[in-house]
C-alpha cells in the first residue's frame, strides 16, 4: 500500500458528537528501532512483544463545532487537564490531517491513563498513540461504516506511527514488525504488521518483567536520539545489523532456539545504548543500577542454565524476559536479588498481549 490509499473518499453518514473508549498496550522491541526519517519512517525494520498489563486506557470525546479553521483539543491525564501534552496532539494532527478530514469538524476532549509511570522508558507514547489513533479510527469507521477490519488495523496502526513511530506496533499482538523487511511477507514502512511465521512454543506466554531503575523523565528524548542517527558513524551498520537479525529471529522462532534469542536480544538492547554513547552529542541513559541488574542476569544465568534474559528501550529500565516455564524460578530470583536495585523496589509483572481493546 501506499500512504495516499489511506486518504478517505466522502462520508456517507453524519455524526454530531459521542465517545469512543480503547484500551492500547506498550510493546517491547527485541529488534530496535533507531533512526528516523520523514514523515516518521524507520531507518530499519523491528520487531517487537506486545504487552499485557502495561496500558494505556484513551476516551476519545467529540462535539460538532461551527468554525472548522483550527484544530480544538483539551488532554487530560489521570483526571487532570495537562496543557504540556497538548503541542504534541496538534502536530500529530497536522500530520494526520490529509488522512482525516473530519479533524477540525469538532472539539475533542482526550481523557488518556496509563497503568505505568510516565516517560519512564515503558513507551507511553506508543500505548497513547495508538490508543488515541484508534479512538479517531472509530469515528471515521462510524463516519464511514463499508471500513474493513483489515482496513481499520492498518490505518490505525499507519496514523499511531505518525504520532509514535514504534506506537504502530501496539495496536495488534503477540509479535508485530515494523519496517520493510525481504524476508517478511507484507512488511511495511507505513504501518505494523502481524509477525506471519511459525512460532514455537517455547515463545508462547513470554514473561516481561520491568524493573524501575528510574522513573524520572530521561534527560534525552528518543526523538532527539533517533535524530542524532543521522551523521552517526555507526549507522549503516547498525541498520543492517537489525535487518540480519530479524532474519536470523525467524529462524530462532521456528525452532524454539532459546540460547540464540538470548544472545540476539541482549546484543540488540546494548547496541542500542552503544549508538547512544557514540553519537555526537553522546550521552548514556543507563544508570549505575542497570548494569549491576544486567551482571547479576549473567551471573544467575551462569549458575542455573535458566533461559532469563535482558533488554532495555532508550532508558534506564531492565525487561528481564523468560518463558513461562522458567516464571517460578526467575520470579524468586527477581525478588530475592534484583528489586534490590530499583528505585523504591518498583518493578512491573507482565507478559505478552494480543493487541488493543475497544471497551
Amino acid at each position: 500500500m501506499t500512504d495516499a490509499q489511506f486518504i478517505p473518499e466522502n462520508y456517507s453518514k453524519n455524526l454530531d458528537s459521542g465517545a469512543f473508549t480503547w484500551s492500547s498496550p506498550s510493546n517491547i522491541a527485541l529488534v530496535k528501532y533507531w533512526g528516523k526519517r520523514d514523515p516518521q519512517m524507520p531507518e530499519n525494520p523491528s520487531i517487537s512483544f506486545t504487552l499485557n498489563d502495561c496500558k494505556t486506557t484513551t476516551t476519545l470525546r467529540f462535539l460538532k463545532k461551527i468554525e472548522e479553521d483550527e484544530f480544538s483539543v483539551r488532554v487530560f491525564l489521570d483526571g487532570s487537564e495537562v496543557p504540556d501534552f497538548k503541542p504534541k496532539i496538534l502536530t500529530f494532527f497536522k500530520r494526520i490531517e490529509a488522512y482525516l478530514p473530519f479533524l477540525k469538524d469538532y472539539h475533542f476532549r482526550i481523557e488518556t491513563s496509563n497503568t505505568f509511570p510516565h516517560s519512564s522508558g515503558i513507551a507511553s507514547s506508543a500505548s497513547g498513540m495508538s490508543a488515541l489513533a484508534l479512538c479517531l479510527m472509530s469515528i471515521e469507521k462510524a463516519l464511514s461504516p463499508n471500513i474493513s477490519e483489515e482496513l481499520f488495523i492498518k490505518k490505525a496502526s499507519f496514523l499511531a506511527r505518525l504520532g509514535s513511530g514504534s506506537a504502530c506496533r501496539s495496536i495488534e499482538g503477540d509479535l508485530v514488525v515494523w519496517g520493510k523487511h525481504e524476508a517478511i511477507q507484507g512488511s511495511s514502512d507505513l504501518y505494523g504488521i502481524k509477525y506471519p511465521y511459525e512460532v514455537h512454543e517455547n515463545f508462547k506466554n513470554y514473561h516481561d518483567t520491568i524493573l524501575l531503575v528510574d522513573k524520572g523523565e530521561k534527560q534525552v528524548s528518543s526523538t532527539v536520539g533517533h535524530n542524532l542517527m543521522h551523521g552517526h558513524p555507526f549507522a549503516a551498520q547498525r541498520f543492517q545489523q537489525a535487518k540480519d537479525h530479524i532474519s536470523r529471529l525467524k529462524g530462532i522462532f521456528k525452532s524454539g532456539d532459546l540460547n540464540g534469542f538470548i544472545t540476539l536480544v541482549e546484543q540488540e538492547a546494548l547496541t542500542l545504548h552503544a549508538m547512544m554513547m557514540t553519537s555526537s552529542p553522546y550521552f548514556i541513559l543507563m544508570k549505575p543500577n542497570t548494569l549491576k541488574i544486567i551482571n547479576a542476569i549473567w551471573a544467575f544465568r551462569e549458575k542455573t542454565k535458566v533461559h532469563v534474559c535482558f533488554t532495555l528501550d532508550a532508558g534506564a529500565n531492565v525487561h528481564v524476559l523468560y518463558p513461562e516455564n522458567d516464571a517460578e524460578q526467575v520470579g524468586e530470583f527477581i525478588k530475592n536479588e534484583l528489586v534490590a536495585y530499583c528505585q523504591n523496589g518498583h518493578y512491573i509483572s507482565d507478559k505478552i498481549g494480543f493487541g488493543a481493546k475497544l471497551l
